[in-house]
């Protein structure tokens, strides 16, 4: 999969694609330097079956809405040349509202140092919030930004996979193979491997969630998003790794996130910020 175009320069106001300073910057050179357990009430006791794996996987996003909350933890590592860098996340998500809590850890530079605080993550539709974001943004204020208009439809922007998102990629889910039974933290589960459309699964989308697929459809010159799968017997997503890969002005960059969930039917509070705490200045660019 190949960005058509994800360049890192200096820009007014907002915060465009290479938000979180960790992922994208590595990406485009301008930057420097499992949880387990069951909870709640599933999908109404479905059993997941090995056949007719793709219309197990469509499913998935619909028996997580049903599922109402859950934990999850994310992870995203990007490599260019001989450099990894990995981000990770942990927090809550309501599926039914498709609104989410992750704080996003950034890794530590080159020297070793731990320069970057946490940043908070709000998660809804066809919006990313960041709290602590730094560039010169005062830590009082939230950066918003309108996923819709990101080339990536912030599969990769924000350091996190938006969790509806990359359970409603698995709608366009092709070439599916039955990998066999295993185990994630003492749960059952089925994995799945296959490739996913991004055009197919934002036709398919909710419509929370159709504006960002789509616009990832449209923003990259390939469609097709490998990935791994693995749902419990009622047809839950436990874990999920999509393997994203695109051109920069560079080398070529792979991207692989990975999302785990469990706890599921947990409370979810999320406050989204008014306008008054949103910052509209200028982001520093390093």
């Amino acid at each position: 999969m190949v960005v058509r175009q994800h360049r890192c320069g200096g820009g007014p106001l907002a915060v465009r694609a290479l938000v979180v300073a960790g992922v994208m910057a590595v990406a485009a050179g301008c930057a420097g330097g499992g949880g387990g357990g069951s909870g709640g009430a599933g999908a109404d006791g479905r059993a997941v079956s090995a056949e007719r794996p793709a219309v197990v996987l469509g499913q998935a996003a619909d028996v997580l809405a049903e599922a109402g909350g859950a934990e999850t933890r994310t992870s995203m590592e990007t490599a260019v040349g001989g450099t990894r860098v990995t981000i990770r996340g942990q927090g809550t998500y309501d599926f039914r509202r498709q609104l989410g809590q992750i704080k996003v850890v950034l890794p530590k530079d080159a020297a070793g140092a731990d320069g970057h605080r946490p940043i908070t993550e709000l998660l809804a539709p066809g919006a990313l919030y960041m709290k602590h974001r730094g560039a010169g943004v005062p830590d009082d204020k939230w950066v918003r930004v309108d996923t819709t208009a990101l080339e990536d439809g912030n599969l990769v922007t924000g350091g996190v996979t938006d969790p509806m998102a990359a359970a409603e990629l698995l709608r366009g889910a092709r070439e599916v193979t039955y990998r066999g039974r295993t185990e994630l933290a003492g749960v059952a589960v089925r994995h799945y491997r296959g490739v996913a459309d991004l055009g197919r699964a934002a036709l398919a989308a909710s419509p929370l969630s159709r504006g960002a697929l789509a616009a990832a459809a449209k923003g990259f010159s390939r469609d097709a998003v490998p990935f791994d799968a693995y749902l419990d017997d009622e047809g839950r997503l436990r874990k999920v790794r999509h393997r994203f890969s695109f051109a920069a002005e560079g080398p070529a960059v792979s991207v692989v996130s990975t999302m785990l969930l469990y706890g599921f039917g947990a409370t979810v509070t999320v406050t989204l910020p008014d306008d008054a705490h949103i910052y509209t200045g200028r982001i520093r660019q390093s």
